[in-house]
């Protein structure tokens, strides 16, 4: 139920510029939080959603669970049964929240994530108190409080391939946060239920949830600000020099083979180069354009006083030109000389040159 209702605000704990890269894809969750429970433990939940009070929850042989409410439930179930494309999953025993980045700090997501099961709990046991000074026995009041929650959380269950375009169509019908603009998703801190959990709980106020997005806003502006700074430059001082530089040496083979051949002779032996060298010059001039382009942008982000809207300006306009860029990069990459280009190509980040 905590990751239900804030499964907004458990996706915001988690986001950075960086992790924004990850999420989604090469081996990491998607940017859509829901659990993985697996087969073992879904099929308790839905017989525990079906049966009576008196009634036992059991599965066959050594995964079983045993509904003896006034102890811990005993849980046996095989922790093979996967699913790595889960940002929230049941492994065996624990559930793992494998949404945050490698170099991020794990507090936040556990102030996030504690607050969250520590409001539920609270609820949980009025919810109970209620239903017993109505006169129902405590057992059957807490299984009739859990059995609203299966039922109430079940958007939220997902044990499908989350990297599919089906599951983000699956997710917005459902009602979980798709989101995938990081200073928007910093807003779910500031969402009225999330004031309220942090505030009920003693954890934070209002005002230090304020104050603590507006770090996290700069802190993404001032990381897309320095990558941009740094592709602008690595650009214009290592790829497009050198990638000129090679288009000037097939120009020159071709001015040669002019000399060297008849013109119609030429014009075939010729007719390789000229494409490279029309090639080089289309993505140069991209790269060079879209580079002034950026750097405009960033003057006017900058001028922007509230870190919110400088953040969702350098989301929205700067960081989708680093690909744009960076895709004709790749392509120079694989055209240019391997011995004029510079800086380390994919291959070598591998193997040696």
């Amino acid at each position: 139920m905590a990751v239900y209702h804030h499964n907004g605000l458990l996706k915001a704990s988690i986001m950075s510029a960086t992790n924004a890269h990850r999420l989604g894809a090469h081996e990491a969750p998607p940017a859509i939080i829901s659990s993985f429970l697996g087969t073992q433990l879904s099929k308790v939940l839905d017989h525990l959603e079906e049966s009576t009070n008196n009634e036992l929850v059991a599965l066959g042989d050594k995964q079983s669970m045993r509904l003896d409410i006034p102890q811990i439930p005993e849980l046996l179930i095989d922790n093979t049964d996967r699913n790595r494309t889960s940002p929230f999953a049941f492994t065996g025993n624990r559930f793992e929240f494998r949404a945050p980045g490698s170099e991020a700090n794990c507090a936040s997501a556990m102030i996030a994530l504690n607050a969250a099961v520590a409001e539920q709990l609270t609820v949980f046991k009025k919810d109970v108190d209620a239903l017993i000074e109505k006169g129902e026995p405590k057992v059957s009041a807490i299984i009739q409080v859990i059995r609203q929650y299966i039922k109430e959380c079940k958007p939220i269950r997902f044990d499908g391939n989350g990297y599919s375009d089906e599951w983000k169509e699956e997710a917005l019908r459902r009602g979980l946060d798709c989101e995938t603009s990081c200073p928007l998703i910093f807003d779910n801190y500031l969402k009225p239920e999330t004031i309220h959990m942090f505030e009920s709980t003693g954890v934070m106020n209002r005002k230090e949830l304020a104050a603590r997005n507006e770090v996290k806003w700069e802190m993404y502006t001032k990381k897309i600000q320095i990558e941009a700074r740094v592709l602008g430059d690595l650009v214009m001082n290592h790829v497009v020099p050198v990638a000129i530089e090679y288009q000037t040496k097939l120009i020159d083979n071709a001015y040669k083979m002019k000399s060297l051949f008849p013109a119609d002779e030429a014009a075939v032996l010729s007719a390789e180069n000229l494409a490279i060298i029309k090639e080089i010059a289309e993505h140069t001039a991209f790269i060079k354009d879209h580079v002034d382009a950026m750097v405009e942008a960033r003057k006017v982000a900058n001028r922007i006083t509230t870190e919110r809207e400088k953040a969702i300006a350098y989301h929205d306009n700067i960081a989708p030109m680093l690909e744009q860029i960076r895709y004709h990069i790749d392509k120079l990459e694989l055209i240019v000389d391997d011995q004029m280009w510079t800086l380390p190509k994919y291959r070598e980040l591998l193997f040696v040159r």
